[in-house]
Order: C-alpha cells, then structure tokens, then sequence
C-alpha cells in the first residue's frame, strides 16, 4: 500500500513539475518577445546605430565609427552632426554637419576660409584643414523652408551641400542626431 501511496504521489510530483515547467518556459518566451518587440519600437523610432563610411568626418569621425543616432522628434540645429537617409541625391546614408538651417542667411569665402551663417562667422574648431575645394553645386544665400545645408568636417574630401549631387538636404532625409561614438572602444565618447 505505502508502494502504491509513494507511487501515486511521484506521480502527482512529476505532473506538477511538468506543468510548472511548461507554464514557467512559456512565461519565459514571453518575457523574451515582449523585450524584442520594445527594443525593436526602440530601435526603430527613438535610436539608432550607424556605420560611418568614408573620410569626410575627420577627425571628428573616422571610417568605420560606430554612432549612436537619437532620433525622436529631432529639429536640425546648426553645429549638430547628423545621419542623412538615401535620398533622390544618392544612393547610400551619409553623416555631415550642420551649418545652416531653415531661411538662415549663408555665404562661403573660399578665399578666406569662412563660413558665415545669418551675418555671423562660424567658429570652426573641428574642420580637418583651410577649405579650398567649392564644389559644383549653387549654394543658397538664404535656406530654403524645411531644408538643412551642411558640410563635412574634412571639407576638401566631403561631397556635401557645396555639389548638386548632394544640395540642400530636405529635412525629411534627416534620421537624426550622432550623438556619440560607440565603437571602435578606444574612440567612445561625445560626438561635438
């Protein structure tokens, strides 16, 4: 009798453990797809991640940077570097700096490299070296409503604005703000 006691309550164990198991996995699965689905909304509206390609950053950015890219409710302000999505100019992203923004003024002495933007002239620490490259775009003396002018910071290696290739860039193109460098691990930091 005891046998069939043990045998009935190892039974019973067992069906409770199968049970508990099977809930315990599916609410585990849960958790996971739960966590995939906010990370993907995440991903997809708020941040993102992108590979630089090419030179035209330097040395503010250098091929094959990670970045991190806010994108929430981004507004182009000037002096921010931000990623430009494929657009009708090119065929791939590309990452430029702001330099002028909606019906900002805008002009470009070549000969004394500067740039001044609504009468004033920008303080430029982070071009690469004096600009002597114009390109072959018109560059507008006033911005055009829900457009963004900019230029990479290693001007005489950046196709950008400056070329019709690229012109002004529509603020819908925009996908946000490079905030920081995430990669290589020996580069991480503040993108300014």
């Amino acid at each position: 009798m005891n046998d069939k006691i043990n045998s009935n309550n190892m039974s019973n164990n067992i069906d409770r453990f199968n049970t508990s198991f099977s809930t315990s996995s599916f609410e585990w699965l849960e958790s996971i797809a739960q966590a995939l689905v906010v990370m993907v909304a995440i991903l997809s509206f708020i941040f993102r991640i992108a590979t630089v390609d090419g030179t035209s950053m330097l040395d503010t950015l250098h091929d094959r940077d990670k970045v991190f890219i806010l994108k929430w409710n981004y507004t182009p302000k000037n002096g921010d570097v931000v990623v430009i999505s494929r657009g009708t100019q090119f065929n791939k992203p590309i990452i430029k700096r702001v330099i002028a923004t909606e019906s900002q003024t805008l002009s470009i002495d070549f000969e004394n490299n500067t740039v001044t933007v609504d009468g004033n002239i920008l303080d430029e620490p982070y071009i690469l070296e004096p600009m002597w490259r114009k390109g072959d775009g018109i560059i507008p003396e006033v911005i055009p409503k829900g457009h963004t002018f900019v230029m990479g910071d290693n001007r005489n290696n950046s196709a950008d604005s400056r070329y019709r290739e690229i012109g002004v860039i529509p603020n819908e193109n925009i996908v946000g703000k490079a905030t920081h460098i995430i990669f290589p691990f020996s580069r991480i930091g503040v993108i300014n």
